[in-house]
């Protein structure tokens, strides 16, 4: 496998971040508000309206070249191409022939088994309800860009939405042993899963693609701990020396909430600490946009609109991978890999280390920062981090 032009996956996101808020301006007509707890930030009206301007300029230059008649008929087919290629994607049923991955019947009687399809059902139910409860998809509309970040593996019919920092490197290499890019997991290079374009995107499709895709495989994503997490984004791209993430975030973020900060330090955006990390996490007018390494989940997968088979946690990932290989009936030598490849020689992010971090806020900090991630919280059945939060 040769080293591809990269493609920004999880581990960066800034170009792909544009991308994804663009297919969100474009589609803003046909998402209800409650689509999202954000809409402000997926449906941005201001990208949208500078599109417009964009188009128009370019419309009033072909006027002064061609004929009234000539630029209607090009107007009309250019208009045609938008709606043919951005309008959105109906799904009435929403739901995978099978709901869950069913047991085979030689392990009806496995205790293992039962006991780990019993932890799907239930964490289906929380998240159904908890969508239910707090959403209205009555139209069931899906955009290219809520699948934006679905891989697809066609030889066993998987869909895995992408969630950095739960295992999104070692799930993809698992992807690539599947759809037979390589024998084993350990021959997959780190950079390889993120920037080889290996594996397809459902937005890659055409609507019946996505539509077939959506509703017979078996759909999947991973989660992990909010704060957990932030926490690792945080060590993984601002304490280690990162030529996107400290000159795009670091800087911004330094010269907007460091008082008296130094020259050298507005110049490489180096340094950065947890406590303004979270000030730019929490600031509604950040000076910098959102990143999928800190986003949330609900926004990412879009679980409410995506009736997802299979829920894995961080916390139980060699249990919930292995049982989630099992039932779809991938090669048995097949395993989840356990090898951390980026700062190998650092202890992984843990519950212990997450409260370190954490101990550095205000108790106000700390509440809005549970605020933020409350639905994550509540979807995936986490419970709150500190006694002092309500």
């Amino acid at each position: 496998m040769g080293f591809q032009p990269p493609r920004k996956d999880c581990i960066s996101s800034n170009n792909h971040d544009r991308s994804l808020r663009k297919n969100a301006a474009d589609s803003v007509a046909t998402v209800k508000q409650s689509d999202s707890l954000h809409l402000s930030e997926n449906m941005p009206t201001k990208l949208q309206s500078t599109d417009r301007r964009q188009s128009s300029i370019m419309f009033a230059m072909k006027d002064q070249q061609n004929s009234e008649e000539n630029n209607s008929i090009r107007l009309h087919k250019r208009r045609r191409r938008f709606i043919i290629k951005k309008s959105p994607i109906l799904i009435s049923i929403n739901s995978s022939v099978l709901n869950l991955p069913t047991l085979k019947s030689e392990d009806r009687n496995n205790s293992k088994w039962k006991k780990l399809y019993q932890i799907q059902r239930e964490r289906k139910r929380i998240m159904r309800e908890t969508c239910s409860k707090y959403k209205s998809n009555n139209r069931r509309i899906i955009t290219p860009y809520h699948v934006s970040r679905i891989f697809v593996e066609d030889k066993y019919r998987v869909l895995y939405c992408e969630v950095p920092k739960a295992g999104c490197s070692n799930w993809k290499r698992v992807l690539m042993v599947l759809n037979g890019l390589a024998s084993s997991t350990k021959d997959i290079q780190h950079n390889t899963v993120h920037y080889g374009n290996y594996l397809k995107r459902l937005d890659g499709f055409d609507h019946k693609g996505i539509y077939h895709r959506l509703n017979t495989y078996t759909k999947m994503l991973f989660i992990r701990e909010p704060f957990e997490k932030l926490v690792s984004a945080f060590r993984d791209k601002f304490e280690h020396p990162n030529n996107y993430y400290h000159p795009v975030f670091g800087k911004a973020i330094i010269s907007r909430y460091r008082v008296n900060a130094t020259k050298e330090a507005l110049r490489t955006g180096a340094g950065v600490t947890f406590k303004e990390f979270i000030q730019y996490l929490l600031d509604v007018h950040r000076p910098v946009g959102m990143d999928i390494h800190w986003d949330h989940v609900n926004r990412l997968c879009s679980p409410c609109l995506i009736d997802y088979d299979f829920v894995g946690k961080f916390e139980s990932m060699e249990e919930d991978a292995n049982f989630f290989l099992h039932s779809i009936g991938a090669p048995q030598n097949l395993t989840f890999p356990k090898f951390k490849d980026r700062h190998s020689n650092e202890e992984r992010t843990t519950s212990k280390i997450t409260k370190q971090y954490f101990a550095q806020l205000s108790p106000s900090q700390r509440q809005q920062s549970y605020d933020f991630y409350y639905m994550d919280y509540l979807m995936f059945n986490y419970s709150k981090p500190f006694e002092d939060l309500y």
